[in-house]
């Protein structure tokens, strides 16, 4: 007897092949039958008029502190993934020698906006040094999904240098052998890779760039060398230039067809698939396209380069919730921070109180590094600035912004962000529709998804809890760019589908996930297409010490299967947690 079998689905098999009808039968989490399922079955999942595709790959997440304390994995869990990745952008917690977390916890909470009093309270730290101890540790735990660990070059360069590793110097000959030796022990532990930033907008909260950033090319390829003893793992990789958008220093350099050739050589050096970040930005709307043709010469030659791509713009959020423009004026942050937010929103609609934010400097926060400062951004990007408002649309058009919204009403800028950000009793949520949306069409990202080499990603779930909420770029993928979008061509359904599963989960060798397949892990999801929903951000105070964090959920998953278990049934959460630590093979 089956454990289940999902019945009369449309069928999306990851594989990139168009879809069919048919059942799928599920026993002792794996896929036993496909097409025509006639054995019995203890549960039958009416799937008429849904669609059953793989559990979706999630490969740029930063759960690496959550996993820690929390087993539901949200917000992606929400989001039909079944299997993640963290570790990313060369920030992470292991190996860290005792007495040394808080230089890691730093990096995190400025680099990723996690706050530091959750990692420093919710963190069991002392139950590991090594990476491998670390892998150990999340082994004994259990989730709602499987999870997968990468090495940080951040973490990896502190342990081996010490404060020299976050500095422009050359690593000795001594301490280029012990990360050698650390990363290929970690790949041969389970680690599915190794990450890397070479962003200067990547900072500690002391305003210090992320060890790693000015590292040699000769570095990167002898981590590479290592990675290849081991044969096995990805190198993920965050190209200079990528946040020079958000960047408050300045100096950041733009040349990622330039890096692009760097990784070329990295990948070669060990004969390791490389995966980088490649987003449009305003600076250079083109260069995407300059990254894509490097990608094509570099990979006829011998590498192995993934870039990694995103299904809309970076969605940088602000709300009276949570950041904003006016969150370090001496009369908020001094007479109506701390208040409730129904009434802080009281004061601030009255016009002494209006007049006076408006009129005040920001006071800066005590460390450079802290999103605290950010908020004259939001008034920067006023053009570029629009309501997240149901419907939610990731593609408006210009005149939707709230700068355009301010010169049709002729109001001071500043003033009528004031205003919007009052609605909705201050729970309205904006977005900066920046990277990827620099032409004012989401074309590019449509062009880099259908890329054959590219892999799709850069949800950074977990991470940037109060800033960024692009969790829901899984069900993005499905919503806008199979069924919705009217501002220009869509993509097929068999394409998609591939790109969130098989193409990411057999990146990082997971081989047993991915389509719908006889003998694969029974990762599946059920999804009622036509009422698949991206819902409105909301922020929520869960983190351990009382944090805040944004969350987005999505409607219509009427069921998401891990390891042949229902997790979530009818968009709620079942309590079941089959999920557990993915090793590299």
């Amino acid at each position: 007897m089956l454990d289940y079998v999902i019945r009369g689905g449309n069928i999306v098999d990851g594989t990139g092949a168009a879809p069919y009808s048919g059942d799928v039968g599920v026993r002792d989490g794996r896929i036993v039958e496909v097409g025509k399922v006639s054995t019995a079955a203890k549960e039958t999942i009416d799937a008429d008029g849904c669609l059953v595709t793989p559990g979706f790959v999630d490969v740029h997440t930063h759960y690496d502190g959550q996993v820690t304390w929390d087993e539901d994995i949200e917000p992606s869990a929400t989001n039909g993934v079944t299997t993640l990745v963290m570790g990313n952008c060369g920030v992470g917690f292991a190996p860290v020698r005792p007495g040394d977390e808080q230089v890691l916890i730093e990096l995190m909470e400025g680099v990723e906006d996690i706050p530091g009093t959750a990692l420093h309270e919710g963190m069991p730290w002392g139950s590991w040094e090594t990476f491998p101890e670390y892998l150990d540790y999340l082994a004994t735990r259990r989730y709602s999904v499987d999870i997968g660990a990468q090495l940080a070059h951040g973490a990896l360069r502190f342990y081996a240098m010490g404060e020299r590793g976050a500095k422009d110097e050359d690593a000795t000959a001594d301490e280029l052998a012990t990360m050698e030796r650390i990363v290929q022990e970690a790949m041969e532990a389970g680690a599915l890779g190794f990450s890397t930033s070479r962003t200067i907008g990547h900072r500690s909260l002391s305003g210090v760039p992320v060890p790693g950033t000015f590292a040699a090319e000769m570095e990167l390829m002898a981590i590479s060398r290592a990675m290849g003893r081991a044969g096995r793992g990805v190198f993920e990789a965050i190209p200079a230039g990528t946040v020079g958008q958000l960047d408050q220093l300045g100096g950041e350099r733009a040349m990622p067809a330039a890096e692009a050739r760097i990784f070329a050589n990295v990948s070669r050096a060990g004969n390791r698939p490389l995966t980088f970040t490649t987003v449009q930005i305003g600076e250079s709307p083109d260069h995407w396209r300059e990254v894509l043709k490097v990608v094509h010469e570099e990979n006829a030659a011998g590498a192995q380069l993934r870039p990694q791509v995103a299904a809309r713009s970076v969605t940088v959020m602000t709300s009276l919730s949570a950041y904003h423009a006016f969150m370090r004026r001496s009369t908020y942050l001094n007479e109506l921070a701390h208040l409730p937010l129904t009434e802080r929103v009281e004061m601030m609609r009255r016009p002494e109180i209006k007049a006076a934010i408006l009129a005040d400097r920001d006071v800066p926060a005590d460390r450079p590094g802290s999103m605290q400062n950010i908020g004259p951004m939001f008034l920067r990007a006023m053009p570029v600035l629009f309501p997240l408002t149901a419907p939610l649309d990731y593609e408006p058009t210009m005149d939707r912004s709230l700068g355009a919204q301010a010169a049709a009403l002729g109001k001071d800028p500043a003033s009528h962000l004031y205003d919007m950000l009052l609605e909705d009793g201050g729970r309205a949520f904006y977005a900066i529709l920046g990277a990827n949306f620099a032409s004012g069409t989401l074309d590019p990202c449509r062009e880099m998804l259908l890329d054959p080499y590219s892999v799709t990603g850069l949800s950074d779930a977990g991470a940037h809890v109060n800033f960024i909420c692009d969790c829901t770029i899984h069900t993005f993928h499905l919503t806008h760019w199979v069924r919705d979008r009217s501002r220009g061509e869509r993509l097929p359904l068999e394409h998609v589908v591939h790109k969130l599963t098989a193409n990411n989960a057999d990146l990082y060798g997971l081989t047993d996930r991915g389509r719908v397949s006889v003998g694969l892990r029974a990762d599946l999801n059920v999804i009622d297409f036509d009422r698949l929903t991206i819902q409105a951000p909301y922020v929520r105070a869960d983190l351990p010490a009382g944090g805040t964090r944004v969350l987005q959920p999505s409607t219509g998953y009427v069921a998401t299967m891990v390891n042949g278990q229902i997790v979530r049934r009818n968009d709620a959460d079942t309590g079941m947690r089959p999920g557990r630590l993915a090793r590299g093979l």
